[in-house]
């Protein structure tokens, strides 16, 4: 593993440095194969706050996509106050065998930018209330003629638009990087205006549940519950799968629900490895849970190493399978939820 920390003494007492540098890898048969880096500093304003982290990466695949991106997850005021920023720039090939469920085999160019901000407040125990702002710009083109012609005819071809939200959220996690006990409850939406300079008037709400249960050996037993739900938006920003395994945008509704559990085990001081196993829905118009063919399950396991103990930040390696054929790896930085 490549690391800032890679060759430091595990029972060193010198303190830990505040640069962090681990590489992203990912492999699927939409996206092909990609390699990248991340680079990023790590800052504690005050004693009573998390420490704060900024961080810049990019990612170029097999398929002649790139991605990359600045972000800031930021915690100060005696953690009264949290700030997150972000920019993302890319542009990504996919080569669908089979787009949609349509049983074409669509190539598509998706040209990505989006700038995103959330602040919250602390206004009592562990509840904090705030706001967020998203500017996007998704644009979705066919790579050839029938391509082209089938995205025109779904009308799958992104969106630009701007939108405002409130967030509500609730957090008793033990640590911000890898917690092992406590919950966190997240509920938000976003209305995306055409008055705020963008092309669609649409509405998003999403809802996440995250819970951390420390147990034999200090084994943590991980599980989220997550909601989206989508009114009167484009097709471009119908709601996806957000699980290990699958490409985000292969398989699209208006609404999604996704479940997962992940057994966490440790091994040593810096290395554990994890099983999980989850599922998510795609419903809204003409689609059902009640029909087998909109549930997506999958599972994963893998190996992850501790770059910052202190502040419990791994690195870590997975493979997962889906179903139809759907798979990944991925050498990537942080839990995963």
């Amino acid at each position: 593993m490549l690391s800032a920390n890679v060759l430091a003494d595990s029972n060193s007492t010198k303190e830990e440095s505040p640069w962090l540098i681990t590489p992203l890898i990912s492999s699927e048969p939409k996206l092909g194969s990609s390699v990248g880096a991340m680079g990023g500093y790590l800052h504690q304003f005050d004693e009573k706050s998390p420490t704060s982290m900024f961080i810049v990466m990019g990612t170029y695949s097999t398929t002649d996509s790139f991605v990359s991106g600045l972000f800031g997850r930021t915690y100060f005021d005696e953690d009264r106050q949290r700030l997150m920023l972000g920019i993302v720039k890319g542009k990504i090939n996919n080569e669908y065998n089979d787009f949609l469920g349509s049983g074409y085999p669509v190539d598509t160019t998706d040209d990505l930018y989006g700038t995103f901000a959330r602040y919250n407040y602390r206004l009592f125990k562990d509840w904090f209330f705030g706001g967020q702002a998203v500017s996007t710009n998704y644009s979705i083109s066919g790579n050839d003629w029938m391509s082209d012609k089938i995205l025109n005819f779904i009308g799958l071809n992104g969106f630009k638009s701007n939108g405002l939200g409130l967030v509500i959220e609730r957090d008793t996690k033990d640590n911000q990087n890898s917690p092992s006990s406590g919950s966190t409850l997240l509920i938000n939406n976003i209305a995306y205006r055409e008055g705020l300079g963008g092309d669609e008037n649409f509405d998003v709400y999403a809802l996440q549940y995250r819970t951390y249960i420390e147990h034999y050996k200090e084994y943590v037993l991980a599980l989220r519950a997550d909601g989206r739900w989508t009114v009167d938006a484009p097709s471009g920003a119908y709601s996806s799968i957000d699980l290990r395994g699958y490409t985000r945008g292969q398989y699209l509704a208006r609404h999604a629900t996704t479940i997962e559990v992940e057994e966490r085990i440790r091994i040593s001081k810096r290395w554990g490895a994890s099983v999980s196993t989850g599922t998510a829905c795609l419903y809204g118009g003409d689609k059902s849970c009640s029909d087998e063919e909109n549930w997506f399950p999958a599972v994963s396991a893998g190996l992850n190493y501790m770059l910052k103990v202190e502040e419990k930040m791994v690195i870590r390696a997975d493979i997962a399978a889906g179903k139809s054929g759907n798979y990944g790896f991925y050498l990537q930085f942080g839990r995963p939820f």
